[in-house]
């Protein structure tokens, strides 16, 4: 994607990041509110992540999301090999998101989804990873309402407002979609809560300009880490090297 489709997709996510925290504003405080964007995010990603790669694997017109939990329980074992954890058709964020309207018992059905994609893990190298992956992303917290009622009203715009984001295929060189929600987020936030926000976070120019730095007269690189923004650093180093 050129810098203009980064610009728009950017300016997409922060309008619709104000949005949801229009919804929530008062029931949620907006240091916490964070939690809800990201944890929703994240839930989001890793669903279509895993539905991409077996797709990609069975062929052209084949859905994941449609097979039943029965059909796709015989690759549990080898998604866990590969991914390091397994999320069934039913939960993945597009059929939960589906069924949303119609779910009285939505904040159960997302506490069920995360404890099980958590514990899809156990007992393999990925479980310490994943324990407690969710833990931030309280869909029972009175904070969100008063009544269950309540409290999946918002669920339900929050997954909404989270699943008609533009995420792009997942192999585009869009913008790093987590590192910059979480910046916006620290921006918008860090300051109220008393806390700096370059605590929290690498600004995403000095990501870009140590990625740079990393590539000078090389033609490949085969790993960039930094602590916090590691996505962003490869994402970009990857990027300055195919231009």
């Amino acid at each position: 994607m050129g810098s203009l489709s980064r610009e728009v997709q950017r300016d997409r996510l922060h309008r619709t990041i104000w949005e949801v925290a229009n919804e929530l504003r008062g029931a949620v405080d907006g240091w916490d509110f964070k939690s809800y964007v990201l944890g929703m995010l994240f839930y989001r990603f890793i669903s279509e992540n895993l539905a991409t790669f077996i797709e990609k694997n069975e062929g052209e017109g084949f859905s994941y999301a449609d097979l039943t939990d029965e059909q796709a329980e015989p690759i549990r074992q080898m998604m866990v090999d590969e991914k390091g954890f397994f999320i069934l058709p039913s939960q993945l964020f597009v059929n939960v998101r589906k069924r949303a309207a119609q779910d009285e018992n939505l904040n159960e059905t997302l506490e069920k989804v995360f404890q099980s994609i958590e514990g899809s893990s156990v007992g393999h190298a990925s479980e310490d990873d994943l324990k407690g992956l969710f833990d931030d992303l309280d869909v029972n917290s009175t904070r969100l309402g008063n009544t269950v009622e309540r409290r999946n009203e918002k669920l339900r715009k929050l997954l909404n407002a989270i699943g008609e984001l533009d995420m792009g295929e997942q192999h585009d060189e869009g913008i790093d979609m987590f590192g910059d929600a979480y910046e916006f987020l620290m921006q918008m936030y860090a300051s109220q809560a008393g806390k700096s926000g370059g605590e929290y976070y690498t600004p995403q120019e000095v990501s870009e300009l140590l990625a740079r730095l990393t590539v000078i007269g090389k033609d490949s690189v085969q790993r960039v880490y930094e602590t916090f923004m590691s996505q962003r650093i490869q994402t970009r180093a990857n990027y300055d090297l195919a231009a």
